[in-house]
């Protein structure tokens, strides 16, 4: 299927700067550009690449500032970033969506199926599931019993869904995730620990998108819950009666022990650790392996263990690199205090 830029133009809001009846039809990194193919800068870092590439039509932002003459018709827009973003879940809708039942998947006949749904080799579906409109399951994906899918579901190889969980709609998990599993619930005795039932569930809503081998952890009692328009990323921990708020993304290896409350719009970077039964405020943006012993406030940027403000963190670490020669030099004056001392006593 082939766009021409006057047609890309029109759908991003943007404006044509050169041939708008160029065409492309594929996606293409603007260093490894092709004819028929369409790229975007948004990174400064990537300008360069510009004048060589041999992409038909280049999304950049309207404040790009060019020095040489280009080849590629241009597509101006506010953020090119947002708009490859769209242009790319065009592209990805208008591709072609498997349905029907596969002869070698289990579905239980008590098991509820919309309409337009694929189901795929070896996928097991147990007794009362729902599964909405056009969601697909794929290969050896286990959902159990009496667990609720909502319309639009995409459910890589290899998920399994605990009994009982509930998911909105257009959620997407990857290859390998475990939503409800146990949560991690002992309560030590003389001889060991006893395991404390795990009789809740795990509710996710609308529009969440979970990467692949992540764990979610069904509730002591009542909930763990994943808020609308969540994204986490590979290898994600949360834990049983967690709550996410709306919006909030997090990056591969986050941990989030049991009972902690993340707000809104938050973004925490990678192998980020967040201790049990804490809050975390609105908007809080969490730098990699930061570690959060207790709760914070929103509207903030921090980073390091415990987490403070990026400038004081990395005025911290320039002092700890000095420390080995600051040891030295204390070393040295107390050898000189100490002969001084020595002196005055006689």
């Amino acid at each position: 299927m082939e766009f021409t830029a006057k047609q890309i133009a029109s759908f991003i809001q943007g404006k044509v700067v050169g041939d708008e009846n160029a065409t492309v039809n594929t996606f293409a990194k603007i260093e490894e550009g092709k004819p028929g193919a369409i790229s975007f800068l948004s990174n400064p870092k990537y300008t360069h690449y510009i004048y060589n590439t041999e992409s038909s039509i280049v999304l950049v932002n309207e404040d790009v500032e060019l020095t040489e003459k280009v080849k590629p018709t241009l597509i101006k827009v506010k953020n090119a970033y947002e708009c490859v973003a769209k242009l790319l879940q065009l592209y990805q809708a208008s591709l072609p969506k498997k349905k029907g039942i596969d002869s070698l998947a289990f579905v239980s006949p008590s098991a509820k199926i919309g309409k337009d749904c694929y189901i795929g080799a070896f996928a097991f579906i147990g007794d009362n599931v729902t599964i909405g409109d056009g969601s697909q399951i794929y290969p050896h994906t286990v959902i159990e019993d009496n667990v609720h899918l909502g319309n639009g579901c995409l459910l890589y190889p290899n998920v399994t869904i605990y009994q009982g969980c509930k998911l909105g709609n257009n959620v997407t998990i990857h290859a390998g995730s475990v939503i409800g599993a146990d949560g991690f619930g002992f309560a030590p005795n003389a001889e060991g620990y006893d395991k404390i039932p795990q009789i809740g569930i795990v509710t996710i809503e609308d529009n969440v998108e979970i990467g692949a081998n992540t764990c979610i952890d069904r509730s002591t009692m009542g909930s763990t819950i994943i808020r609308k328009g969540v994204k986490l990323d590979n290898l994600v921990q949360i834990a049983h009666n967690v709550e996410v708020g709306e919006n909030t993304v997090m990056s591969a290896q986050v941990g989030v022990a049991g009972s902690a409350k993340v707000g809104k719009w938050c973004m925490f970077g990678g192998q980020v650790g967040i201790a049990g039964h804490i809050s975390i405020g609105d908007k809080t943006f969490l730098g990699a392996q930061s570690g959060v012993p207790g709760n914070l406030k929103g509207n903030q940027t921090l980073i390091g263990t415990p987490p403070v403000n990026p400038k004081a963190y990395f005025k911290s670490i320039a002092i700890i690199h000095r420390l080995p020669e600051l040891y030295k030099q204390i070393n040295e004056m107390q050898k000189q205090l100490d002969e001084l001392k020595g002196n005055n006593n006689k």
